[in-house]
């Protein structure tokens, strides 16, 4: 029964200028659309595809970079948890390289940014 009261509650809500809303109003529509927003974010979410490319060539893709830069990248450490390398063949998951190169940079960025003193 809280179900239709809560539907009934949110359709007039909608309906309302948020000026008009009181604070608890205003927090019942929010916490009603997002998790709405989520739940279905979660039942339509498709299982992705892992993107993966293969070789220092792909690597350079992934980067937009040079072929000698993309070997750096590599040997760097920065995306070992992305790349699985079999003999001579390499396989990079480019999804999870980028958000690795991604973190590393943040990391540089806050540790080079230097704090105000309070």
């Amino acid at each position: 029964m809280t179900t239709t009261n809560d539907s009934l509650r949110l359709a007039e809500l909608l309906k309302t200028p948020i000026c008009k809303m009181d604070g608890e109003e205003l927090a019942f529509l929010i916490s009603s659309i997002t998790s709405n927003q989520q739940s279905q974010m979660l039942l339509t979410q498709p299982q992705q595809e892992e993107h993966n490319v293969y070789g220092i060539a792909g690597i350079a893709q992934i980067f937009g970079c040079s072929i000698p830069t993309a070997s750096r990248i590599k040997k760097s450490g920065i995306i070992n948890d992305a790349i699985t390398q079999i003999g001579r063949k390499i396989v990079v998951n480019a999804d999870k390289a980028l958000e690795l190169a991604s973190k590393h940079l943040l990391k540089l960025y806050l540790r080079t940014t230097e704090m105000p003193c309070l």
